[in-house]
């Protein structure tokens, strides 16, 4: 029979031997206690898993955690996938240490939606019961749990079973959806090898969707896989959402390239990091206060690394206090903006804190900077346009809207909607560089530095060669933006160019509005030069010999010289054959006559035969024939032309 799936994890937490696993078995009949270990000791030493049904007949996960203080790390994994948490407290002890740790880490997290169940009714008689219900309610205030409702029950009689499967319904039902759309992200709590199948994890879907199929990406090593089967509670499907528990058959990495804590995700949507920036909360009830390089535990997902500790306005933290720090880790995490943490301390190891995720990836910060605490308080609780211009301002780069999903935690509809105002005009302090169908986010200080820059550079170079067009694009993209993608650097040209500031033509680059006319002095050395190739027909000047009669005649350097070379071939009043090989157009209109009247009444010629036609020498016949055949008037056979439409033999 398929279920209804409602896309919520139920779990468990509280004290080593509470009834937590009796519980489980009393609500689905399950046994979640599956390593021989846990059977023989009666205790749970890992996570349990198991489908619960309903009363109504829905289906949810239900996520058994150890008790033990040893297997706290475990239960933290566990926690961070829970949607309503079942605090369970054996009536016949009350309140007990991993009671309280197990509560301080349901803070910690956030599970705010919980139930706490008195276990193990039947082993005390009512008065007792009464006590530690008021033990319990003092335990609990100013707790998340502090407004959770008290169910009492017995997994042995089954009294309150019912009631309580009946409340969990209630509460499943409000429950709010996890985000289905955008990247998928499955943190991984249990990893082993099925015969026949391979790679095998398991673990709680916390955004997005895993379909049969999908290529993905296992961080923090950033190893390649794609899903080969996917299950849901035993089933075989083709798609999981956010809030199931789920196994997945992942093809491309062996059993030993993954472990728990691993992360499997949509491509290119984390960053492996060793240091992130954090609100850091330490518990009030911690020994101590947390000190500057302290070495910690910080769990976050289901991963447990060693770091340490890095306050950045003040050298501890009392109990009680929070603040933002670093952690310097010693091994990579993937973790995102938002993500709850739990920090513990490396020994004894006890729970003391933790907190939110500022910065999933974060550069050193120097302390008692004021201005690096006001950028972390924007990146933690400013808007989306606030956090993406203040992290443009910061890089000075410019920003993809996909780049700006993930560099700065952005949904891909937030992206949209802050494109929408900011083409709308609406001042967003945020720059929009667009052309050629790129779009691109830019500091707009960024964008005016980058105008000033590339006005005072092209205009040098319209004062150094006031003959050319403009400067080649990419001569000044090594010089200003040379880390730049090419289509960001083309965004900022045409933006400059709609704002009226240069002008863009192929690969050139010109100030708006200029010319390159040449002055009158300057225009009678042209007519001049152009002039001298005009009258030596197939036979020119070299270079060389320009250079020198234009510096004998007018004084003109041969820097100069080049130049009006260059401008001539520009402006098609000369045509470049080589390096050193310039033709007046006549010249070459007359070559081209002469070179087909031969050929339409000899059928074909070699090169001396041309040259004696046409006058000239072959040094310049034979560029001139290449010319030809280039443009497709004479065609070449052996050591002979002929007329490209004749055929060869």
């Amino acid at each position: 029979m398929v279920r209804e799936r409602t896309n919520v994890i139920v779990g468990t937490a509280g004290h080593v031997d509470h009834g937590k696993t009796a519980l489980v078995r009393a609500l689905t009949g399950i046994n979640t206690d599956r390593l021989k270990e846990e059977k023989a000791r009666g205790i749970s030493i890992e996570l349990g898993f198991a489908p619960f049904v309903l009363p109504d007949g829905k289906l949810a996960g239900i996520v058994d955690v150890p008790g033990h203080e040893r297997f706290v790390k475990q239960m933290v994994a566990g926690a961070g996938g829970m949607d309503l948490v079942l605090l369970v407290i054996a009536a016949d002890e009350g309140v007990m240490p991993q009671t309280r740790e197990h509560l301080d880490v349901l803070e910690l997290l956030q599970v705010s939606r919980g139930i706490v169940v008195l276990t193990k009714v039947d082993l005390v008689d009512d008065e007792w019961l009464e006590l530690v219900i008021e033990e319990v309610k003092e335990a609990l205030a100013g707790s998340v749990m502090a407004v959770a409702p008290i169910v009492t029950v017995s997994a042995v009689t089954g009294a309150g079973i019912p009631e309580l499967r009946d409340l969990i319904t209630e509460m499943v039902a409000t429950v709010p959806r996890r985000p289905a759309a955008g990247m998928a992200r499955l943190p991984i709590d249990r990893v082993f090898t099925s015969t026949g199948f391979g790679t095998v994890v398991t673990g709680t879907l916390v955004a997005g969707t895993l379909q049969l199929g999908d290529q993905l990406e296992l961080m923090p090593r950033r190893l390649p896989v794609r899903i080969r089967s996917l299950q849901v509670h035993g089933q075989k499907l083709g798609l999981a959402a956010a809030g199931q528990r789920v196994a997945v058959n992942l093809h491309g990495v062996e059993l030993t390239q993954v472990e728990r804590g691993d992360v499997v995700a949509t491509v290119d949507t984390l960053t492996p990091a060793y240091r992130v920036s954090v609100r850091l909360q330490i518990l009030k009830r911690t020994a101590r206060p947390v000190k500057e390089r302290d070495r910690v535990r910080f769990h976050a997902g289901t991963r447990e690394t060693l770091g340490r500790v890095v306050l950045l306005d003040r050298e501890e933290l009392a109990p009680g206090a929070e603040a933002f720090a670093q952690i310097v880790l010693e091994e990579p995490v993937a973790v995102l903006k938002g993500d709850r943490f739990v920090l513990r301390s490396y020994s004894p190891v006890v729970t003391i804190g933790g907190g939110r995720v500022v910065e999933g990836s974060a550069a050193k910060f120097k302390k008692n900077r004021p201005e690096v605490i006001r950028a972390l308080e924007t990146k933690e609780k400013g808007t989306p346009v606030e956090r993406l211009a203040q992290y443009l301002a910061q890089s000075g780069l410019p920003l993809s809207p996909e780049e700006a999903v993930k560099a700065v935690g952005l949904s891909r509809e937030v992206v949209k909607e802050i494109i929408s105002q900011a083409q709308a005009g609406t001042r967003l302090g945020i720059a929009l560089l667009t052309g050629e169908g790129t779009l691109y986010f830019l500091a707009p200080e960024k964008l005016n530095l980058l105008a000033k820059a590339v006005v005072r550079d092209v205009t040098a170079f319209h004062q150094a060669y006031p003959l050319r067009r403009g400067m080649p694009k990419e001569d000044l993209k090594g010089k200003m933006v040379g880390q730049w993608p090419g289509k960001a650097y083309s965004a900022l040209l045409a933006t400059l160019a709609q704002q009226g500031v240069v002008m863009v033509a192929g690969n050139i680059l010109a100030a708006a509005g200029f010319t390159n006319t040449p002055e009158s002095g300057v225009a009678g050395h042209l007519e001049l030069v152009e002039g001298w190739f005009a009258a030596g027909g197939v036979q020119p000047p070299t270079p060389a010999e320009v250079k020198e009669r234009l510096q004998q005649e007018k004084g003109v350097n041969p820097e100069a010289a080049d130049e009006y070379l260059a401008f001539l071939v520009e402006e098609r009043r000369l045509t470049k054959l080589g390096e050193d090989l310039f033709f007046h157009p006549k010249a070459l209109a007359h070559f081209r006559e002469a070179v087909t009247a031969y050929l339409a009444v000899h059928g074909e010629a070699t090169v001396a035969a041309i040259r004696d036609a046409t006058g000239s020498s072959r040094r310049y016949v034979v560029p001139l024939l290449e010319w030809l055949d280039r443009e497709r008037v004479t065609r070449r056979f052996g050591d002979k032309r002929r007329l490209f439409s004749r055929p060869g033999p």
